[in-house]
């Protein structure tokens, strides 16, 4: 990729850590190595405790989108807590299980449905199934058994449209106006749909998930044994420090009266289910790296740039989808800490689109960020990399090691994973046998 146009973004103010002090950061990396991922205990624990404060009229269930961030102590923590698991494969399934999740606290909603998916069911796995395929698949090898069916309500909203999950342009669910052939093929197989699930995508809009509930709701009037709806996650959440989240208790307020005018009109109480991920795990997790190098290039149209030793094999997100992160420069020399300058930062990838500060929304422009003055051997936190990040980036590209994690708990980091052996990442290749050359 070529990074063809710039744009120059100084702040009047730079961020500041969250949950992270210099000292956890640095001792972040003295247990784990840098880069490493580092999250926070206590945050993990508000998040959850105002998820399950969520509106609701007759019942809630939150489930943590765990393809967000699903090292196994997030995953206990949050069972301990009472929430249940949203798994996006059956590969997210085994790994909720190892953990010591019970199978009847998972529900799966995937855009494949894969041979033996009958036996987790028979464990008490919940299944939603999201095409007609998948919906033939289920009543062939479990008739009798109930299921949820995830519909696609023909309205979507997402941060970008490659987090937009709903509406024409969306494979995910059922189209909604397919639920009549839903209910027959149900009714031959003896079936019982209690669960109606829809999700429109993450980063939505507060306006469109609204409309959304209501017209996910009335999907459900079709289907007699239905006793809870889903309406899937994506609330929107605040990285930078001028961006505005959603707030649960009133943003969303809205969604118990839905629930309320149903049962008066059907005589239904539905229960609800809702199943955020980077709300309860984004702001919670942090990029602890290192600055590399600084480079510059001297002319009217350069820049300064700070070259770290993680990247997208880290944080995906920047290069991905333009995504903005808080970034901050611990500095080795305390002095150094009222001094501002403005870069570039980049990646340690041989790829030009290894970008961690591009223009919002747009990942092949490069933004200029105001810094503390930055030197080699600083300590760099990229906050909000809690959510999609060490669950999704292009670790072991240019063969760069799988970084650690930590917990910071009480002040101090816990290594909740450790660093990948170089040579993990080749185990499993196999040599041609002898003479093919």
């Amino acid at each position: 990729a070529h990074l063809e146009r710039s744009l120059r973004c100084d702040m009047t103010d730079i961020e500041k850590l969250r949950f992270l002090t210099p000292e956890t950061a640095k001792q972040a990396i003295e247990i784990a190595g840098s880069p490493c991922y580092a999250y926070d205990l206590d945050t993990f624990k508000k998040q959850a405790t105002a998820a399950l404060a969520f509106p609701n009229a007759y019942g809630l269930t939150v489930r943590y989108a765990m393809k967000s961030c699903p090292n196994a102590a997030i995953l206990k923590l949050f069972d301990s807590m009472g929430l249940h698991f949203d798994c996006s494969s059956i590969h997210e399934v085994t790994r909720c299980m190892a953990a010591g999740v019970p199978a009847e606290k998972c529900s799966l909603s995937s855009q494949e449905l894969p041979q033996g998916f009958e036996e987790f069911v028979a464990k008490g796995l919940n299944i939603n199934c999201c095409s007609l395929l998948q919906l033939e698949k289920f009543c062939a090898k479990c008739p009798g058994k109930e299921l949820g069916l995830r519909f696609n309500p023909g309205v979507g909203s997402g941060g970008t449209g490659k987090t937009n999950v709903g509406g024409p342009s969306s494979s995910f669910g059922i189209w909604h106006e397919e639920k009549g052939k839903c209910a027959e093929m149900v009714k031959a197989a003896g079936c019982k749909v209690v669960r109606v699930h829809t999700h429109i995508g993450s980063g939505s809009d507060p306006a469109v998930w609204r409309q959304t509930t209501s017209i996910s709701i009335s999907l459900a009037e079709g289907f007699p044994d239905v006793h809870t709806l889903n309406l899937g996650g994506g609330y929107k959440v605040g990285r930078m420090f001028n961006e505005k989240g959603t707030t649960l208790d009133t943003d969303c307020a809205v969604v118990q009266e839905v629930f309320t005018d149903f049962a008066a009109k059907d005589g239904r109480k539905l229960k609800l289910e809702i199943e955020p991920g980077t709300y309860l795990s984004a702001n919670t997790g942090a990029l602890v790296c290192t600055v590399h190098d600084i480079v510059k290039t001297g002319t009217d149209q350069g820049h300064t740039f700070i070259k770290l030793d993680s990247g997208m094999t880290e944080v995906l997100r920047p290069s991905l989808y333009g995504a903005q992160h808080p970034i901050i420069i611990v500095p080795s020399d305390p002095a150094r800490g009222a001094k501002r300058a403005s870069y570039v930062v980049c990646g340690h990838c041989c790829e030009s689109g290894d970008l961690m500060t591009p223009a919002p929304g747009e990942p092949e422009t490069l933004a200029e960020r105001t810094l503390c003055e930055a030197a080699p051997g600083d300590i760099c936190v990229v906050e909000g990399s809690g959510a999609y990040c060490s669950a999704m980036c292009t670790k072991n590209y240019n063969s760069f090691p799988e970084a650690g994690e930590v917990m910071v708990a009480g002040g101090k980091a816990h290594l909740i994973r450790r660093r990948q052996r170089v040579e993990d990442i080749w185990a499993n290749e196999v040599a041609l046998p002898a003479g093919t050359y």
